[in-house]
């Protein structure tokens, strides 16, 4: 039976633990606190209800990405895998939690806003150009100015725009689940 997909949005509970497997796979830990805020009606006031705390675990360049970026407090959206664990601490009492294997982490911009900064692409060349010169989906390639054509001519054919930078090379691992 395939894992739940979960949506969640919490705060971060501890700064992202970055770690690193035998195999060079860069792992992040991290933990999120979601509860939700309803307004009494007979009091006016805004009110907390229940929270729940959940295990996040992200995977090679995102386990990266959120050590560098996110921190202990701040707001973030989920997308990931739900698994239920069990299991007997060392008092000898019976614990459940919850974990999430994260698809996407992101902040959340419901309070606050982002700047996003593009990271060079891992073994290529570091080069001072600009991203948006580096990056072939960063920008609209213009067509050629097109050269008056004489009476019984035919136009030249245009030349194929090339992405700057040798086209797209980026490659993705799928995470181990």
């Amino acid at each position: 039976m395939p894992l739940p997909k979960v949506h969640v949005e919490g705060r971060l509970t501890r700064n992202p633990e970055l770690k690193f497997l035998p195999s060079g796979a860069a792992v992040a830990s991290l933990g999120i606190a979601c509860n939700d805020r309803k307004k009494n009606d007979q009091t006016g006031e805004w009110e907390d209800g229940d929270t729940t705390f959940l295990n996040v675990t992200a995977w090679r360049d995102m386990a990266e990405n959120v050590a560098e970026s996110l921190h202990k407090g701040d707001l973030v959206f989920i997308e990931g895998k739900l698994a239920m664990r069990k299991y007997t601490n060392k008092e000898g009492q019976e614990v459940t939690t919850f974990d999430v294997t994260a698809e996407t982490i992101g902040p959340s911009l419901r309070w606050t806003g982002a700047t996003i900064h593009p990271k060079a692409q891992r073994g290529a060349p570091q080069q001072g150009a600009p991203v948006a010169q580096e990056d072939p989906w960063a920008t609209t390639p213009t067509p050629p100015a097109q050269q008056p054509v004489a009476p019984n001519q035919q136009p030249a054919a245009a030349p194929q725009a090339q992405p700057q930078g040798g086209g797209w090379t980026r490659q993705y691992d799928e995470p181990p689940f």
